[in-house]
């Protein structure tokens, strides 16, 4: 048979670290755990700032392609009016008139795909957020600030105020 020793407790025999390393250790594992819990503390925020950071990025690009594009239609707006000027104005070559009401129309579709809405106006009561009176008429023949007469269309850009619409408005008879 072989020679069996009895199991004993190593801090009884010296073998295994004394009280005052295991202290050590202790601490040091309290330490090392603390420091964990501190970087990943860190890591959590650093992530979190970043994350802020892109959506902040994100939004001020969203903002600045809406700027930019709403300058850009802004600068369009006389030209397009001019072309609804032409329109209205008779001619005697109805294929010439055709043409430049495709031409309308095809400008007019390709803005309110870029997000621009003609305001409708006519009949509408006045509201000076939107509208720009330029001429008030008494009359009983309409309710009192609604519109009579629209003498440049008004625009919107994505729901926002781009450019207000000069208007005539009713005014009650006193």
């Amino acid at each position: 048979m072989e020679d069996s020793k009895p199991i004993t407790d190593p801090r009884e025999t010296g073998d295994g670290p004394s009280e005052g390393s295991l202290e050590a250790l202790t601490a040091e594992r309290d330490h090392l755990l603390a420091e964990k819990a501190e970087l990943t503390d860190r890591l959590l925020r650093r992530q979190a700032e970043f994350d802020n950071y892109r959506r902040r990025a994100e939004r001020e690009r969203a903002e600045l392609i809406d700027y930019s594009t709403s300058e850009a239609l802004r600068a369009l707006l006389p030209i397009l009016d001019d072309f609804e000027r032409a329109l209205q104005t008779e001619t005697a070559d109805k294929t010439y008139a055709k043409g430049m009401e495709l031409i309308f129309q095809r400008l007019s579709d390709n803005l309110a795909k870029l997000g621009l809405e003609p305001m409708v106006t006519l009949g509408q009561t006045f509201d000076h957020n939107l509208h720009h009176a330029i001429q008030k008429e008494e009359t009983d023949a309409a309710p009192d600030q609604t519109i009579l007469e629209e003498y440049q269309r008004g625009y919107q850009f994505r729901g926002k105020l781009l450019r207000p619409a000069m208007v005539k408005v009713a005014v009650g008879k006193a």
